[in-house]
């Protein structure tokens, strides 16, 4: 009778099993996000329905590619959209870009407001709530500085807004680097490869999500689920607001085109303070699932059976076949989102152990740091039965 196996074995042979999974998502998280950008491609936006629109730009700095990026938004092929640019501090630099944008486009309405008034711990939201007056469509297009969009942009929101049963409609977004310096490229590697696929695949799966690259509601709906004034209190004002506008009833429409935001960060330590505070973000709201997407990390878990076993064949040869299937996946997935260094293809096992790193940093405190400030994170209750805001 043989007796049973040594433990190291059983640990792994289940570490290379959760890898298998993961390299599972990875698959379905890319033809999910093929089809999507196949589909943007093929759409015809030949919509009756065109909406004025108040595209919400609030500013902090002159940050990597701002320019490039409000650029983007003031080249819209559509017919009536104001932007609304707000800052903080008359020496914002921010400032600056904003008058050269209107010196290249005479015939837009650019409004710029310039309030430190403060409503709340999120300064984000206090900037948007002292912009909000000087909006005068009924359309609100809520959108992060750092984003870039294509000129249709503003036709795939009017379609996504106008559906019925709509509450709020947000874009998909993926990484866009100011630079090849790796820690941009390892963000924008965390972002592209692991949690663009994820979203696209808990969608599928049934779950709604609002993302704060882009959120699109109408005044109506914004005063139901009680104004800006609701997400103050809140760090992660998009979630928030996604779980308010759930609780009513509406949907979290998709968007049928892609955005991309500015990876910036300039030095590693950058990027960990960045991805901490997501990752106690993510986690204060969803908890069970933050832990569930460890299996987003396969290279991690076909790594421990080298350490587990190191005088055994097979954890090395799997290893290295699953970085070649990894590979192929994160391949495809930067062509499909215009990407095209190779660096990040070589790194995915670091890439996968940082990530690791940043979910146990994630699990072991509350406090985040954004543009110069600190603020605890908390989890997030909204309850139905309470009038929003309360």
């Amino acid at each position: 009778m043989t007796g049973l196996p040594p433990l190291s074995h059983v640990l792994a042979l289940v570490s290379a099993a959760a890898g298998v999974a993961g390299l599972v998502q990875a698959a379905l998280g890319t033809w999910l996000v093929a089809r999507f950008c196949r589909n943007e491609e093929r759409t015809s936006l030949t919509e009756s329905v065109l909406p004025a629109f108040s595209i919400l730009k609030p500013l902090h700095g002159d940050e990597p590619l701002l320019e490039e990026a409000l650029e983007s938004c003031c080249t819209q092929d559509y017919p009536d959209f104001e932007i609304i640019f707000g800052v903080q501090h008359a020496a914002d630099p921010a400032i600056a870009v904003v008058e050269r944008l209107r010196e290249r486009h005479p015939d837009l309405v650019l409004r710029l407001v310039v309030s430190g008034e403060q409503h709340g711990v999120n300064r984000k939201v206090s900037n948007l709530i002292n912009m909000l007056p000087a909006a005068s469509s009924d359309h609100f297009v809520i959108s992060d500085s750092d984003i870039h969009v294509r000129p249709d942009y503003l036709r795939h929101l009017a379609r996504a807004v106008t559906r019925p049963g709509t509450g709020v409609a947000t874009t998909l977004y993926a990484g866009l680097p100011a630079s090849g310096s790796l820690p941009r490229l390892l963000s924008a590697c965390q972002i592209n490869h692991n949690f663009l696929p994820g979203v696209l695949l808990s969608r599928y799966l049934g779950r709604q999500d609002c993302l704060g690259a882009t959120m699109v509601i109408t005044r109506e709906n914004l005063a139901a689920v009680g104004g800006l004034e609701a997400l103050a209190p809140h760090v992660a004002d998009d979630a928030v607001l996604g779980r308010l506008v759930r609780a009513r009833g509406g949907d979290i429409t998709i968007a049928g085109c892609m955005t991309w935001t500015t990876i910036g960060e300039r030095t590693m330590g950058d990027l960990l303070s960045h991805e901490l505070r997501w990752g106690r973000t993510v986690r204060s709201l969803a908890p069970g699932g933050y832990l569930a997407s460890a299996i987003q990390l396969p290279m991690l878990w076909f790594t421990l059976p080298v350490l587990l076993q190191p005088h055994a064949v097979w954890p090395l040869r799997v290893f290295f076949l699953a970085w070649v299937l990894r590979a192929v996946c994160a391949f495809a997935m930067d062509r499909c989102v215009g990407q095209r260094s190779f660096i990040p293809l070589v790194l995915l096992p670091f890439r996968d152990w940082l990530s690791a790193c940043v979910m146990i940093g994630s699990l072991t405190g509350s406090r985040v740091a954004w543009r110069g400030h600190t603020m605890h994170v908390a989890p997030h209750e909204i309850n139905p039965s309470l009038p929003a805001g309360d």
